[in-house]
């Protein structure tokens, strides 16, 4: 029997079907990565495709980890040649090769967002920006949707003729683009950019690699971008063999700069494409399904499919309401556990999804009382808690001298005496010579003012021209140790003592085991900028290990593309999920789109689904008063079985509490111009006016949102008469002012 035979109809189809453009419409589970692996050995053992022309991208790495070893064990001798790997990846190993068409070296560093932080406050710094109105995330993000739609510098600049917050905008991305180039560094989004410059520039560049990738797939492609469309667009201007998957509801990334039409209108960009659906799903039960089905139904943006699965009817999916969203924590980690208690299965069968990674907290306090071993995935990455950095960073500096940021992280680090003073001095001397901070640092001696410092600076840099000379005679791992040694950067922590110091020392170790496990799987000699390469491309999502015993918490984008037998969705509430904002936007897509994030966290669940709300949850230390979610009443009502009222307080206390309820509806009744204290006595009707002094309950420079404008930027607040002018910069409809009272502005995260 061949391998093809075990594929249903569909899916083979997708296989057989290899020349010209294909979009394959995989719904959640329907089994597309199988699709893909199959196409690949179809190519090659079939159809005597040389593996070296097939591409295949993904957007993770434990995506690309995955397909890889399914198209070795599928295909064997030759799959080593197929490119699987990232959309950054790619670009990073074209980049390495041409960069230095574009005026960069090819051994430039990848900033990644601890590294943009600190280059933007330098920036902000010199510019002289104040960062209470224009805050470095905000800028960075600004400038990250810019590179995803190929926008440079000198096009923003003239787009924001007329408007003086973007202008300053303008002027901020002009300087960051400049400082990276003197830094001979790229952030993630340039990773694209300038690939895609490179093959708008240089016609033989392009040439080769249409040549190379004669068949490409895509995977995941509601994901991409405008500038990840360009991309794989002109790599398969040529031969046209594209062929990309994707699930419309899936999309979910929006605020990461994705955008549906790619998938929506990709009939209309390639007229001759052909459209094939993967409805049978072989991960859930119908019950899940359907109610997945349900939900999704009420979007109009989307390819009209249906799942449907042999896997049988499963059990009704369970929907609790609670008084708190203590009593849901509570519920759900004591469900947890007597499942466990009674051989339902390990604690790795078992993830709490939800809409916030604030919600993660009450979770994490409920398992550690209840003695469960548990995972936050999408916590501070592991390749960014400091000491991995520091190391990192002599390890840059070694590899790329020109990288300022990298060598004035490691200055002083271990402490060396060399203070801020004298750091300045030599960044003032590096910026007036258009020099590197590194080249300023082995001139140390023509630089004036540094008096007694230079010692100490002289020092620093013979101890980096000497891991330098080391670097070309000694592997990444015996590289590593010597920096450990010579700096005495864990003797410095084994003498602070203490249990920080000690889990520092052991992610130190991490670190080590990280680089010796490089070198065993690298073909040919391991070169420490493809290692720094590699470190600086691994996402939150790949530290997930499916073999190790622990309930998995996480946000619902984080939860994209894995599955669990038993999935728990928490915080099923209107104002949180879907948010309020989303609520209150003019735009159906944003609530379209919070469907969509519903849609995937339904579809996580294998065997059994549970949704759960409270009735009242503290927010920003207010108490919150929710609504059941919209997106629970789509689910029809035979699929679900709702169980008893879920409340951890005593019966009495529960007696007690309604009593009061109802003598509050009484003295309602009785005076109704009244409003009611929490122990039924008439209070004073609040008035529209704002106590001077107190301030509205937001300053300048947070983020705001209104009822009708959306969400906007606080830039003024004069205080008058009895209540507050409010100035906001809305994104959509610009600048307003307003009063305070009346506008009813509530402040958001940005």
């Amino acid at each position: 029997m061949s391998i093809y035979d075990t594929l249903n109809d569909m899916q083979k189809e997708a296989v057989l079907h290899t020349e010209g453009p294909l979009l394959i419409l995989a719904g959640a589970g329907s089994g597309k990565t199988r699709v893909l692996t199959h196409r690949i050995a179809y190519l090659i053992e079939e159809k005597g495709v040389n593996p070296w022309n097939i591409l295949a991208i993904t957007f993770t790495n434990k995506a690309a980890g995955e397909m890889r070893e399914r198209v070795d064990k599928l295909v064997g001798f030759g799959s080593e040649s197929v490119w699987v790997s990232t959309f950054h990846s790619t670009c990073v190993r074209i980049l390495r090769r041409y960069i230095d068409r574009l005026g960069y070296d090819t051994n430039f560093t990848i900033y990644d967002a601890d590294d943009q932080k600190t280059l933007m406050k330098d920036i902000c710094k010199y510019l002289q920006i104040d960062t209470k109105i224009y805050k470095e995330r905000a800028l960075l993000g600004m400038i990250s949707s810019a590179k995803d739609e190929m926008i440079t510098p000198e096009e923003y600049e003239l787009q924001a003729e007329g408007d003086f917050g973007r202008k300053k905008v303008a002027a901020v991305y002009k300087e960051y683009e400049k400082q990276l180039r003197a830094n001979n560094a790229l952030d993630f989004d340039d990773l694209l950019l300038k690939t895609v410059q490179l093959l708008k520039t240089q016609p033989d560049v392009l040439e080769n690699y249409q040549q190379r990738f004669r068949y490409i797939m895509v995977d995941e492609y509601q994901d991409t971008n405008t500038v990840q469309f360009e991309f794989v667009h002109l790599l398969a201007k040529k031969y046209r063999n594209l062929c990309v998957v994707g699930d419309d509801d899936q999309s979910i990334y929006k605020f990461r700069g994705a955008n549906i039409k790619n998938i929506l209108s990709f009939e209309e960009v390639f007229e001759d494409a052909r459209v094939i659906k993967l409805e049978q799903n072989y991960r859930s039960t119908s019950m899940i399904l359907n109610a997945a089905n349900a939900v999704i139904r009420n979007n109009y943006g989307r390819k009209d499919k249906t799942l449907w699965t042999a896997n049988g009817e499963g059990e009704k999916i369970l929907m609790r309401e609670f008084d708190t969203a203590y009593d849901e924590a509570d519920y759900i980690v004591s469900d947890i556990k007597s499942r466990v208690n009674n051989a339902e299965g390990d604690y790795n069968r078992f993830a709490v999804l939800y809409r916030t990674n604030a919600q993660s907290r009450m979770f994490e306090e409920k398992l550690v009382v209840s003695n469960v071993p548990y995972k936050i995935i999408g916590g501070v990455n592991f390749y960014a808690r400091r000491e991995i950095k520091d190391l990192l960073c002599y390890l840059k500096t070694i590899d790329n001298g020109k990288d300022d940021l990298a060598v004035r992280r490691i200055i002083n680090v271990p402490k060396r005496g060399i203070g801020l003073t004298t750091i300045n001095r030599v960044q003032e001397y590096a910026l007036a010579h258009e020099v590197s901070f590194y080249e300023a640092l082995l001139g140390a001696d023509l630089i004036p003012g540094i008096g007694r410092g230079l010692s100490k600076i002289e020092s620093f840099a013979a101890l980096i021209e000497h891991f330098k000379a080391e670097a070309g005679q000694k592997s990444i791992s015996q590289l590593l140790e010597e920096i450990i040694e010579v700096t005495g950067y864990v003797k410095e922590l084994e003498d602070e003592g203490g249990e920080e110091a000690e889990g520092r020392i052991e992610n130190i170790e991490e670190l080590q085991n990280k680089v010796i496990a490089y070198e065993e799987a690298c073909e040919g000699t391991p070169k420490l900028s493809e290692f720094l390469e590699e470190v600086a491309l691994v996402a939150d999502i790949d530290s997930l290990d499916e073999s190790r015993d622990y309930v998995v918490l996480m946000t619902l984008h984080s939860a994209k593309g894995l599955e669990f037998p038993h999935v728990y969705l928490a915080g099923m509430e209107d104002g949180l999920f879907p948010s309020y904002m989303t609520i209150m936007a003019d735009s159906p897509e944003d609530l379209e789109e919070e469907r969509r994030l519903c849609y995937v966290g339904i579809t996580r669940a294998m065997e059994q689904l549970t949704m759960t709300y409270a009735k009242r949850r503290m927010v920003r230390g207010e108490t919150q008063y929710n609504k059941m979610s919209r997106f629970l009443k789509e689910v029809p009502v035979e699929l679900v079985s709702t169980g008893k009222k879920f409340s951890f307080e005593e019966k009495g206390q529960a007696e007690t509490k309604q009593n009061l309820s109802v003598q509050a509806k009484q003295n309602f009744k009785a005076q109704p111009f009244g409003k009611m204290s929490s122990y039924g006595s008439a209070r004073p009707v609040q008035q529209f006016a704002v106590t001077k002094g107190k301030g509205p309950g937001y300053d300048v420079g947070d983020y705001v949102t209104h009822v009708k404008f959306g969400k906007g930027l606080v830039t003024a607040i004069t205080e008058g008469g009895r209540d507050y002018e409010v100035t906001v910069e809305f994104e959509r409809f610009g600048v307003k002012k307003m009063f305070a009272a009346f506008a009813k502005l509530r402040k958001v995260d940005e």
